[in-house]
């Protein structure tokens, strides 16, 4: 007997995280990009994270086929942000309203996010309609801020310490 979708949402909706925007240069030379809530560290030695992304969308496969790519962490006051790169805007559209620059991989960086982490792909497994991807980090940017949080389908901020 499995858990219906329904059931299965609801309980996820009650997981809070981080929020990023997963970006990746196509073999074109275009940005891609996508906002991911499901990422997480892996390895300390060595340095992995992963990211999972949904089989149909063009930032993945830009990613898996060019092996590079960068985790930007979102900060509070880029809401705005994650919402454009989740949209159903085109990837032009994306990157043209955002500040960013290239990072040493190639994957654009996003300019105001609270750190960003360029990877590489070491590996990749197919899990239902998305790809689990781990990447080795190989170069880290960190800002100060405060991130933005995703929970019960809304968006967060860490509250002042009293």
């Amino acid at each position: 007997m499995g858990v219906e979708a329904k059931q299965f949402k609801g309980a996820l909706k009650l997981w809070a995280s981080g929020v990023t925007v997963v970006t990746t240069q196509s073999r074109e030379n275009q940005p891609k990009g996508m906002t991911a809530t499901a990422f997480s560290s892996v390895s300390l030695d060595p340095p992995q994270i992963l990211v999972c992304l949904n089989q149909a969308t063009d930032t993945g496969a830009a990613l898996l086929e060019s092996r590079r790519f960068a985790v930007n962490i979102l900060s509070e006051a880029q809401e705005d942000v994650s919402n454009q790169f989740a949209g159903s805007t085109t990837q032009e559209q994306r990157f043209a309203a955002v500040p960013w620059q290239a990072g040493e991989n190639g994957a654009p960086l996003l300019s105001d996010a609270l750190a960003a982490l360029e990877c590489r792909v070491v590996q990749q497994i197919q899990a239902g309609s998305h790809w689990v991807v781990i990447g080795e980090v190989d170069r880290v940017v960190c800002r100060d801020g405060d991130p933005l949080l995703y929970y019960h389908s809304a968006y967060r901020r860490v509250a002042a310490a009293d």
